[in-house]
């Protein structure tokens, strides 16, 4: 092994830990914040660019279809060349290629820089999370940095409308591209001094066969389930499906031939590994399901702008990061398990808050109802990370990492997919579409907005009224089904981790 820290088991972190730990928050504050920055900018650089419909999809698409693809390949590679190497390397990368999409001239130039970011952002992940494994050896320690890891990574993604609608206020939309440079550059500055490197000696060399698979297994399954959520299921979504899956199947077999396989297979052997990911990735399927309604729930329902959208799921952010922190105190006390199954049990406790919600007065409880959910789940982000991490030796880190992240990527997508299609299932059965209003009003309550623009003002408030109540029926019936997965999760998920922990 080439480290530059005691490799002695139990070693506890210092101050130079420490520094590394907020060196590690920032790219990941900046990679989560990245996935949804975006979206406000859209109307912007739709303004200047002038994409085309398709185009405008891969623009905000095509960065989570590559950070998904090419999680398993960089956690592999990080094992094998060294974790803080590929660190710098897709730091360097992430900035150079946020450059360009901050100055793109044409959609295609953009689309281009933002799958590079994409690419890049991949390394990000799985190096971060497997160089706190590494730097952080003592348990508790262990529990509190991914703690903070965590916290950043979720806060990220809730702030990155307050931060867009900001600069998008005093600068153009390039803008939003332009905050990973400073932050990449003092990454590049002080990872060498403050980071360990870390690699394995044993590993082979990184089998390009596995690396084609692997992605012709992950993008057309995450294409796939994101266009499900969009538009429904038709022959191209149906057919990238079963392309994935088939592909996935090879994929699974060649590993299991390799002597040095990408992804080692034999991890899921261990019962804590296993059962710790399943949670994490039905947490990021219900909450992916579940956040997916409520987002559009505050702007068209509501009728917030998406600033104020972002504001008022501030509290979200604040609730995770207080989950995070406090899960890994309570854990030292109690069960882990039972720690992460409570919080589970809360989570949907807040989900059931969404059932009282109707279309008229429901900022207030959305906010709590999504705050509770928010803190209950940021037991299960941190310690099921933990679990999975501290469960692998510490030369498979970087691979159990890439999987945990891909966990997620998967259950958010499979979440918007499927609760997204129930929900839509049952607006569009609950609707009562006026004549003359259109047939787009009766395909999404996006669509009856934009029909109810055309229409005499009686008709249409007659169809936003009928449209918004079915909406919110959708969002009834999907805060049901997540509060019953979520629970059921939580029971089965305390007695499996205490039965793999007792033998």
């Amino acid at each position: 092994m080439d480290t530059e820290t005691d490799t002695e088991t139990k070693t506890r972190a210092g101050r130079r830990e420490w520094i590394g730990l907020a060196v590690l928050a920032l790219p990941t504050l900046l990679l989560s914040l990245d996935m949804s920055v975006l979206h406000l900018a859209v109307p912007h650089l739709s303004a200047d660019l002038r994409p085309s419909g398709s185009e405008l999809l891969w623009i905000i698409d095509i960065y989570g279809f590559m950070i998904a693809g090419f999680l398993v390949t960089m956690g592999t590679l990080g094992d094998r060349i060294g974790r803080r190497k590929l660190l710098m390397i897709g730091g360097a990368a992430f900035g150079l290629a946020s450059i360009v999409a901050a100055f793109a001239t044409s959609p295609a130039m953009l689309i281009g820089a933002r799958a590079l970011m994409g690419v890049a952002g991949a390394t990000l992940m799985p190096s971060t999370l497997a160089l706190i494994s590494n730097m952080f050896t003592d348990p508790r320690q262990r529990g509190t940095a991914i703690a903070v890891w965590m916290s950043c990574f979720m806060g990220g993604m809730v702030i990155g409308p307050v931060v867009g609608g900001v600069l998008l206020g005093v600068a153009w939309w390039g803008a939003v591209f332009l905050l990973a440079v400073p932050v990449m550059v003092l990454l590049l500055c002080t990872a060498p001094k403050l980071l360990p490197e870390y690699s394995d000696d044993q590993a082979g060399r990184l089998d390009l066969a596995s690396v084609a698979l692997s992605l012709g297994t992950i993008l057309p399954v995450v294409f796939a389930l994101k266009e499900i959520a969009k538009a429904g299921p038709d022959l191209r979504n149906v057919v990238a499906l079963v392309a994935g899956v088939a592909i996935g199947t090879v994929f699974v077999r060649r590993q299991r031939q390799l002597a040095n396989p990408m992804l080692d297979l034999t991890l899921f052997r261990n019962r804590t590994f296993t059962a710790a990911l399943s949670i994490m990735l039905v947490g990021a399927v219900t909450m992916g399901g579940v956040f997916l309604l409520v987002s559009q729930y505050l702007q068209l329902v509501e009728g917030l702008t998406a600033a104020e959208a972002g504001l008022a799921l501030v509290p979200q952010a604040l609730a995770v990061v207080l989950g995070s922190t406090i899960a890994p105190r309570l854990a030292r006390r109690m069960r882990p398990e039972f720690v992460l199954g409570f919080g589970m049990l809360v989570a949907a406790a807040g989900m059931v808050l969404f059932t009282q919600i109707d279309n008229t007065n429901g900022v207030v409880l959305v906010v709590f109802g999504v705050s509770v959910s928010a803190f209950g789940m940021g037991p299960q982000g941190v310690l099921g990370t933990e679990m999975v991490i501290g469960s692998v030796p510490p030369n498979k880190a970087g691979a159990a990492s890439a999987m945990s992240e891909t966990a997620a990527e998967f259950g958010i997508a499979t979440g918007i997919a499927v609760f997204g299609s129930v929900g839509t299932a049952i607006y569009r059965a609950d609707v009562v579409v006026p004549a003359g209003a259109g047939p787009e009003a009766h395909e999404s309550l996006a669509g009856a907005v934009n029909a109810a623009a055309g229409l005499d003002d009686n008709v249409a408030a007659t169809l936003l009224a009928s449209a918004r109540d079915a909406f919110t029926s959708g969002l009834h019936t999907v805060a049901v089904l997540c509060a019953v997965v979520v629970a059921a999760f939580a029971l089965v998920g305390m007695v499996a981790l205490r039965t793999t922990q007792q033998r």
